[in-house]
């Protein structure tokens, strides 16, 4: 499925180069394991089971530059998912984020930059938890699209405002 070199998204670990394939001995068992990299700070290494359909379902090509203007051209058409109820809304928002899909990606931050304007023009804030999941989705987003448009994380933001304008 991937090869070494391949640069890919892994969860909210984020962008990562496979460095090797290779038989690892975890808990005395033999496995074959993808050796990734973190590619943004090359701190960290993960060992993802090549027969662990799970962390597989965890792991995607990044994007193409195509890909990410595509996206970003259709953020201003996206729906929001506010959900009223805390506990659903920490829910829904965790499925987002494990399931790392980037149209749901960007409906969450859209949805999240909103309400925290609305609440700043009432003097109030977004409460912790959504604080989090809108960090977490910025950092995966914002990443690959940083990677597939060759630009700096930084940015990324004003990329996207640029060309939703």
């Amino acid at each position: 499925m991937f090869g070494v070199n391949d640069v890919v998204m892994y969860g909210t670990a984020g962008i990562c180069i496979i460095t090797a394939v290779e038989k690892r001995s975890f808990s005395g068992k033999v496995k074959e394991y993808y050796v990734l990299k973190d590619a943004e700070h090359g701190k960290n290494t993960y060992y993802i089971p090549t027969d662990n359909e799970s962390a597989l379902d965890r792991l995607h090509p990044i994007c193409s530059k195509a890909e990410a203007d595509e996206l970003i051209s259709h953020m201003n058409s996206e729906g929001l998912i506010w959900i009223n109820n805390d506990i659903r809304r920490r829910e829904e928002y965790s499925r987002i984020i494990k399931e790392a899909d980037k149209r749901e990606l960007i409906m969450l931050i859209k949805t999240l930059y909103l309400r925290r304007r609305e609440l700043t023009e009432n003097g109030r804030k977004l409460r912790s938890a959504d604080e989090n999941y809108l960090r977490l989705a910025e950092d995966m987003l914002f990443g690959e699209f940083a990677y597939a448009l060759g630009i700096d994380r930084s940015e990324v933001v004003e990329y996207i405002e640029k060309h939703i304008a």
